[in-house]
């Protein structure tokens, strides 16, 4: 048996736990394992015509080259956000941009191309039986696309955001939640000694459920998530009382990195400040803080979390994910059960189909976990729920 493993999208403390534990158990299987660089890119790039492909692209994983690496965040293997399946034109290699192979099986849709014979090409003179894919989302979704091609791919959730949809815990959001509580605790410091309105800005493009359990575990006064567009007026008038009932005189706020103003206010307040793929250029956090601070004539301050949330060691609930998905992905493997992402639900280890996960999405259950008209996370009844709510 011949394992490809590759990871794909940011990345995340508990990765290279993962890494470790697939090759070590394959190892003592008797599979060979082989690493796949910079995620989707490092089939996408290598070239079977070019023996020095294989050494930029491709390594040889085995137990003493692992051995550490669980100690260290991000992947040993790197990585990178390229779709072979949905690829700009300057993404494509130079080796392919203007080849035969290129003319006949790029397959134009909504002005990209999509290589994927040439993966399929990859894997095939690689000689992989199975690949491992670690990612969030659109990792994930590429994974289900070679499904269907009839490869032999197992899924393993990895995001800070912990969205990738089936699974209740992906690799990274423990630490993701656990220094995002820390740095607001140390941001309490400045804040309180000046007086002043703090707003934090954290990872959640398309969810909030980082942002809402790190403002939930830290106390902070509201929270602002995707899922919830919010008033700048209501929420400066909110943040006043917050300030007026705290002995210290300050005020926090978390808002998601994806959260939104309410269309007109955001206009109002903030113009026409977007860039080419539709994001503020200024950030949510920082024009919400321009804002509060016109609206109110208070002292406001702005800051963003960021690669603090993501950088360094894993804590340990990631590396024990990170341990478990990948024996569960290895067992997998030996019992011929492929095209499938494993999982946690409920606190139970499990697996389900890829297509399952590619087609659905995960957002926060505002009924039972948010008051959308204070902007505070409020956990209705915690009787029957898993660990993390979700």
């Amino acid at each position: 048996m011949h394992i490809g493993v590759l990871t794909g999208g940011g990345d995340a403390p508990g990765i290279n736990a993962c890494i470790k534990t697939i090759v070590t158990i394959s190892t003592e299987k008797g599979y060979r394992v082989t690493g796949i660089r910079r995620g989707w890119n490092g089939l996408l790039a290598f070239d079977p015509d070019d023996p020095a492909s294989r050494t930029e692209h491709i390594v040889d994983l085995d137990s003493e080259l692992v051995r550490r690496i669980d100690r260290t965040g991000g992947t040993l293997l790197h990585t990178s956000r390229i779709n072979p399946g949905n690829l700009k034109k300057k993404e494509i290699p130079p080796f392919l941009r203007n080849s035969p192979h290129l003319l006949r099986t790029g397959l134009h849709h909504s002005g990209n191309f999509d290589l994927t014979d040439h993966v399929l090409r990859s894997i095939d003179a690689l000689g992989l039986d199975v690949i491992i894919v670690i990612g969030g989302d659109d990792t994930i979704g590429y994974a289900d696309h070679l499904a269907k091609a009839a490869v032999k791919v197992i899924g393993v959730p990895k995001t800070m955001d912990n969205d990738v949809y089936g699974s209740d815990y992906c690799i990274g959001f423990g630490t993701a939640v656990t220094r995002s509580v820390q740095y607001i605790h140390q941001l309490r410091t400045s804040s309180g000694s000046h007086e002043r309105i703090t707003i934090v800005e954290l990872f959640g493009r398309s969810t909030g459920e980082t942002c809402l359990v790190s403002a939930y575990l830290a106390g902070v006064d509201r929270a602002l998530i995707p899922e919830v567009p919010f008033d700048p007026e209501t929420l400066a008038d909110y943040v006043i009382q917050d300030k007026a009932a705290n002995p210290s005189q300050y005020a926090m706020i978390a808002i998601s990195e994806g959260a939104r103003m309410i269309g007109s206010k955001m206009i109002e307040y903030c113009g026409r400040r977007y860039d080419e793929d539709g994001h503020e250029p200024a950030g949510i956090g920082q024009l919400t803080r321009e804002t509060i601070s016109m609206l109110t004539g208070q002292d406001v301050i702005c800051q963003q979390l960021g690669y603090l949330m993501r950088s360094g060691i894993p804590d340990a609930l990631d590396l024990m994910v990170g341990f478990n998905f990948a024996q569960l992905a290895v067992e997998l493997i030996a019992e011929g059960t492929f095209g499938v992402m494993v999982a946690l639900q409920k606190g139970i280890y499990t697996c389900l189909p890829l297509a399952e996960v590619s087609s659905n999405t995960k957002q926060v259950d505002i009924s039972e976990l948010y008051d959308p008209r204070y902007y505070r996370p409020k956990m209705r009844s915690v009787m029957g729920k898993p660990m993390f709510l979700y």
